[in-house]
């Protein structure tokens, strides 16, 4: 009589690389406890981003499955919860195939971040057909995080392999050499709206893992000097408070597969007094350039608080009574 077949069990090791291991786990573990619950015949183990799962090549098949489903749905969409594990346990799809088309990505609190003005439409397709992209607006309009959230896509696409994020250090009202601690320190400040998009996008340990590894670089103008940039969405935010000379340096980092992402507000320059910005200048020269997108936002764009709208509306009709103020002065035809 022939001995009955031994199940051959096999052991293998899946690494989360694309989600953040914790919303994949659950709080107190209990989506885990749900996978082990939906896969009795297997022995599942899991510690930091590493799940090693035990068991007969059958099951190990359908739990391979089962689990990538969990993983590229939890860095879709920054979020997890037992009825999407039982859904594709149940062979349902998952459920990022029919993203709406507009959504870039998820915030995390799970909300689809999309363009919500024409002219962030515009910024979309821009970004999509050309390497170079000038947007500039006023404050609110969104042109900082839109630029960052195409950035993050194409990341999380592997379309590149790292985001690089600058601003120009430039004092507006307060003394660099004031603030306390280290370089690092004293600059962070200026690099904290940066950080605050980012963080609403991807997810804290994710996030700090990446800055590590330097796969997002958050860094001053200055530092670019030198540098070739490959395989990377570069992002210059506040470029109205960059020279011409600083701009012209920056443009020409660019590398292989590389798309560049350069926002401001012309009408908040924070440079000396009769220093062109360099922003200015470029959008006169590189104007028309195939390959080159500019977009310019307005008013209608703004998508902050109400009142910011009448802020900058009031702003303007401020600026352009002191313009023609200025212009009687200097013309003796307008005097009495």
């Amino acid at each position: 009589m022939p001995y009955p077949s031994i199940l051959r069990m096999i052991e293998r090791h899946f690494i989360i690389e694309d989600a953040d291991p914790a919303i994949l786990y659950g709080a107190g573990n209990k989506n885990l406890r749900l996978l082990r619950a939906l896969c009795p015949k297997l022995r599942i183990v899991a510690r930091d981003n590493v799940v090693k799962a035990i068991g007969g090549e059958e099951d190990m098949a359908e739990f391979e499955d089962l689990f990538h489903q969990m993983e590229r749905y939890c860095a879709t969409f920054n979020y997890l919860g037992e009825e999407q594990i039982v859904g594709f346990k149940k062979g349902a799809p998952a459920g990022d195939d029919g993203l709406p088309s507009d959504v870039i990505v998820y915030s995390m609190s799970g909300q689809g971040i999309a363009p919500r003005t024409d002219n962030q439409r515009k910024m979309v397709d821009s970004f999509r057909r050309d390497d170079l992209l000038f947007a500039v607006g006023p404050a609110g309009s969104g042109k900082t995080f839109m630029a960052i959230a195409l950035a993050v896509r194409a990341l999380k696409n592997k379309e590149v392999k790292r985001i690089i994020l600058s601003r120009p250090a430039v004092e507006a009202g307060e003394k660099l050499g004031f603030l306390p601690g280290d370089m690092k320190d004293k600059i962070d400040p200026y690099l904290q709206p940066l950080y605050d998009a980012l963080q609403e996008m991807i997810p804290a340990a994710k996030l700090q893992e990446h800055l590590v590894q330097n796969v997002i670089q958050i860094a001053p103008l200055a530092f670019m000097r030198g540098r070739t940039l490959n395989d990377a969405v570069v992002i210059l935010d506040e470029a109205q408070n960059t020279t011409s000379a600083q701009l012209k340096m920056f443009l020409t980092r660019m590398g292989r597969n590389t798309k560049m992402i350069v926002t401001g507000d012309c009408t908040q320059i924070d440079l000396p007094h009769h220093t062109r910005s360099g922003l200015i200048e470029a959008l006169g020269i590189l104007r028309g350039l195939q390959g080159i997108g500019i977009v310019e936002l307005g008013r209608e764009d703004i998508v902050r608080h109400k009142l910011v709208t009448r802020i900058v509306e009031a702003y303007e009709k401020h600026q352009r009574r002191a313009e023609r103020s200025e212009a009687s002065a200097d013309d003796p035809s307008c005097e009495a």
